[in-house]
């Protein structure tokens, strides 16, 4: 046998193998040592904890052997913790009893849906080795630790929905290898640091929702890498700094709900990733950058609430990649007819509130996706194309001058659920298939010129919350098919001619909160089925011919007094009201033959008071020896004018309630316990006393044609020259200028209520400029001509200087307001305008609001510039000092209109915003 030669001993490769297993012996010793000191910093932490958080940790026990098996932890090849994830357990408790300094290979730690309370403890900055951190969605709170920069591994970090506040560490620069940052949904303040811009490796920022002011560092465009930039719902101010054009793989940016000013940089066309721009509910200005969907990535676009001028870019007209464009609330302008094509991914779009003309355009139809369409307070005109192709699910065309009829094809919109057509032009009946839309739960045709009956089909409407037909001339009786619909929660028939009895099957409703059948001519009682509405709050029944007892519910027994006045007699418990007879509801038959003699006589009496009418406009001519049969026209029938003089005690001064420079106001109960307000005009000599009979038939053409909720209405009159009358609706409140002066008015005169007299009036003045043809200027807004209910509704008096605006006639004439309401280019001209009753408007807005006329307040204003605007005005220096401050809302609400009122009083007359813009920002 062969003896086998010997290899020679390797020493160089003995020495490494022993090496080797002297280093690898080491490592398992010390592993063993920290995993016993790990798991008794583990089980110490969990006793801490609220007993809640024991059950889900069963399964830590035993010794250190068993610990790489414990729920939520994960070891390394050498037996250490290397990750912790406890994420959505439901523990409760603090952080302060974890021993952090025992897991120094830890790499991932992840707390986050649970309920940690407490601060962030220092000690976490000793997991040197850590590189995701997410204690996200907890109730942690204090600051973040400076020695957090320590984490010099860290990659992720997570602190997003807790209670975290104070400042972001100016030194967060040195968490160089951070990619991911979200600390969003805490109470983080102060700036963002600059230092920020050297995270070089940053791909997800999010800082939203907390209270970070200041302005956006221009070093943020260093940050090359990142795709992701959340800044929304700060309060982060000063401009969107151009850098930002520089992130050339950003993919989202959203800056939505801050006090960003200045404009869209234009270098945002450099981002040809982007897909998701926020940038609503800022200060912004100038136009929409032209290249913005460059990159034909861009699916939402959301810029609404800013101050954005120009058209809509044709980048945008072209993005098929759209699937949300919000631009409402902005100034935009052009053709919308031009603007936009057609979009196979868009399903939602919000153009509202803007400038722009044009027709509706035929191309929604073709956009299949489209579920919402709101194109509403723009100045668009024609009609509504077909829309067949499309998934609506809501239109808003509403406040626009669209006309014709309103299509029957809209009936096969089966999604759709909210139609709001409200102030336009449309003519016609509704058509009966709108009751085929069994998905819809609100219909808004309010304030068009509809006629015809009111559909009964619309109880296919199965579903319908909110039904809104007033301010038309929908005539007949009101279906009782709409008892039906048991969902309803708001129904608004109002302002129309609706006629004959309220059906019982109204009171079936038993969701119903909201009711107003006023200014109808609804006749007979109140249904008995009405007493079951029990979820009844609101209800206004006023302006109709109805009688008897008022029903045995809540709504209309604590009713204000207006919800029920100017009715023929209803009786009840309710303010305001005369009790009834003792018969009870079931006793009192009804008498369909009287009704019908009712009627009839009605008619015949209409016909009659409208020849007298005529007779009375030319009565002058009658010798004086007539004058004692001269009769008065007015709703009630023919009234002679000795009936005048007797309710007034020939117009005994117990009776005044008001005396101006030309005429007198009584207040007189007629004979049919109609309670109006008698206008009697003091007669001149000569040439004055014919401008005064002139002023008076002015306004008696002008208010005849005019039916508005915020406008006194006319009565009666007589034109006679010895015994010129007007008749009004009597406002029991008296005037705003009273109301305003009276300390014993004041502190029920809150702010809330405020707002709503200048909204009265803006809808008042809108109405005569931009409903009537042809538009109507009042001349002399002032707080003495508005008059105020009980209920602080206001109303919009004394049209005696009003002239109508007519297209191609002169409408220069005399002088005519009141001094400290006038425009000031009235010194120069006296061609009267619609822009007069705007900068009277502006004055008494801001009188509203101060408790006072604004004075000197103008004065300053106006020696600005002839486009001045109100900054560097404060609310707290133009509010009524009588009254608490306001809340929150009020104050929202208050600024609006103090903005408004300012920019009414500019001295250019072009530069003041029209009534209908005013009315439309005041809708609150």
């Amino acid at each position: 046998m062969a003896i086998q030669k010997q290899k020679p001993l390797n020493c160089t490769s003995d020495l490494q193998f022993l090496l080797i297993f002297i280093v690898v012996s080491s490592l398992a010793t010390s592993s063993s040592a920290a995993t016993e000191a790990e798991a008794e910093a583990l089980l110490i932490w969990k006793s801490s904890l609220d007993n809640i958080s024991m059950s889900p940790l069963s399964s830590w026990i035993g010794n250190n052997n068993t610990t790489c098996n414990w729920v939520g932890i994960s070891c390394n090849n050498f037996g250490t913790i290397n990750h912790i994830n406890l994420t959505g357990f439901g523990l409760k408790g603090t952080l302060h009893t974890l021993s952090f300094p025992a897991f120094p290979n830890l790499l991932s730690l992840n707390f986050s849906h649970n309920a940690f309370f407490g601060i962030i403890p220092p000690s976490l900055s000793n997991l040197s080795s850590l590189e995701i951190l997410d204690l996200s969605h907890n109730n942690i709170s204090g600051s973040i630790p400076n020695e957090f920069v320590m984490l010099g591994n860290l990659s992720i970090l997570s602190f997003q929905q807790n209670q975290i506040s104070g400042q972001i560490p100016q030194d967060i620069y040195k968490l160089s290898y951070l990619s991911e940052i979200d600390i969003s949904l805490n109470n983080l303040t102060g700036s963002i640091p600059a230092s920020i811009g050297n995270l070089s490796n940053l791909i997800v920022l999010d800082l939203h929702l907390n209270a970070l002011s200041g302005p956006i560092p221009s070093s943020i465009g260093n940050l090359t890498r990142l795709k992701e930039l959340y800044l929304m719902d700060n309060q982060l101010s000063g401009v969107i700094p151009s850098e930002v054009g520089k992130l050339k793989f950003l993919t989202d940016l959203g800056l939505v709900n801050n006090k960003l000013n200045g404009t869209i940089p234009l270098e945002l066309n450099n981002l040809v990733y982007l897909k998701n721009i926020f940038l609503s509910n800022n200060g912004l200005s100038g136009s929409i950058p032209g290249d913005i969907c460059s990159g034909g990535l861009l699916e939402i676009f959301s810029a609404h609430t800013n101050h954005l001028t120009g058209s809509i870019p044709r980048s945008l007209r072209n993005c098929t990649s759209l699937t949300r464009l919000r631009l409402e609330r902005n100034q935009l302008s052009g053709n919308l007819s031009e603007e936009l094509g057609i979009y196979p991914k868009l399903i939602y779009i919000d153009l509202s509130y803007n400038r722009l003309y044009g027709e509706v355009s035929e191309n929604w139809g073709k956009c299949q996706s489209l579920q919402s369409l709101k194109l509403s307070n723009n100045r668009l005109s024609g009609r509504i194309p077909q829309l067949e192709g499309t998934e609506l699910h809501v239109l808003d065309l509403s406040s626009n001058s669209l006309v014709g009829t309103i299509p029957k094809e809209l009936g096969k919109l089966s999604s759709l659920f909210n139609l709001s057509l409200a102030e336009n032009k449309f003519s016609g009946s509704v058509p009966s298939e709108i009751g085929m839309l069994a998905n819809m739960q609100y219909l808004n045709l309010a304030a068009n010129n509809l006629t015809g009956f009111i559909p009964e089909q619309l109880d296919g409407c199965g579903k319908l919350l909110s039904l809104n037909l007033s301010r038309n001339g929908f005539s007949g009786s009101i279906p009782l098919e709409l008892g039906s619909i048991q969902s309803l929660q708001a129904l608004d028939l109002s302002h129309n001619l609706l006629m004959n009895s309220i059906p019982a099957q109204l009171g079936g409703l038993q969701k119903l909160e909201a009711l107003n059948l006023s200014h109808n001519e609804l006749l007979g009682s109140i249904p008995s089925s009405f007493d079951n509405m029990l979820s009844l709050t609101v209800v206004d029944i006023s302006y109709n011919q109805l009688e008897g007892p008022l029903p045995n519910n809540k709504a209309f027994q604590e009713a204000p007094v207006g919800a029920f006045t100017k009715n023929r007699g209803l009786c009840g418990n309710a303010t305001g009201l005369i009790a009834c007879p003792s018969a009870t509801r079931g006793g009192k038959k009804s008498n369909k033959s009287t009704i019908v003699i009712i009627a009839v006589i009605s008619g015949i009496l209409f016909f009659v008071f409208v020849v007298v009418g005529v007779l009375c406009l030319i009565c002058h001519t009658q010798e004086p020896q007539n004058e004692n049969q001269f009769k008065v026209w007015s709703l009630d029938g023919l009234l002679v004018y000795e009936d005048i003089v007797e309710a007034t005690d020939a117009f005994n001064s117990k009776h005044c309630v008001g005396v101006g420079g030309t005429a007198s106001v009584y207040k007189a109960q007629l004979q049919t316990d109609r309670i109006v307000a008698v206008k009697k005009l003091h007669m001149l000599q000569d040439t004055d006393g014919e401008a005064m009979l002139k002023a008076l038939e002015s306004e008696i053409h002008i208010l005849s044609g005019i039916r508005h909720r915020n406008i006194l209405k006319l009565y009666g009159f007589c034109a006679h020259p010895q015994h010129p009358l007007l008749l009004y609706e009597f406002i029991e409140g008296g005037s705003l200028e009273n109301i305003l002066t009276d300390e014993n008015y004041v502190s029920n005169f809150g702010w809330m209520k405020r707002l709503n007299v200048v909204k009265d009036v803006a809808n008042a003045l809108s109405y005569i400029h931009h409903d009537c043809s042809p538009p109507i200027v009042h001349r002399d807004i002032s707080s003495k001509n508005i008059l105020l209910d009980l209920e602080y509704g206001a109303y919009v008096s004394d049209f005696g200087t009003a002239r109508l605006l007519k297209p191609n006639g002169s409408s220069w004439t005399t002088f005519a307001g009141t001094f400290g309401y006038c425009a000031p280019e009235l010194a120069y001209t006296m061609e009267p305008n619609e822009k007069c009753d705007v900068y009277s408007f502006g004055v008494v807005a801001l009188e509203v609001i101060m408790g006072k006329h604004p004075g000197d307040l103008i004065s300053n204003f106006l020696s600005l510039s002839s486009t001045s605007t109100a900054q560097g005005i404060h609310l707290k220096d133009v509010l009524d000092p009588r009254l608490l401050p306001p809340n929150n809302q009020a104050a929202e609400r208050l600024i609006t209109v103090a903005n408004l009122a300012f920019a009414c009083l500019r001295t250019s007359p072009q530069s003041r915003p029209t009534m209908h813009q005013v009315s439309q920002e005041l809708l609150f």
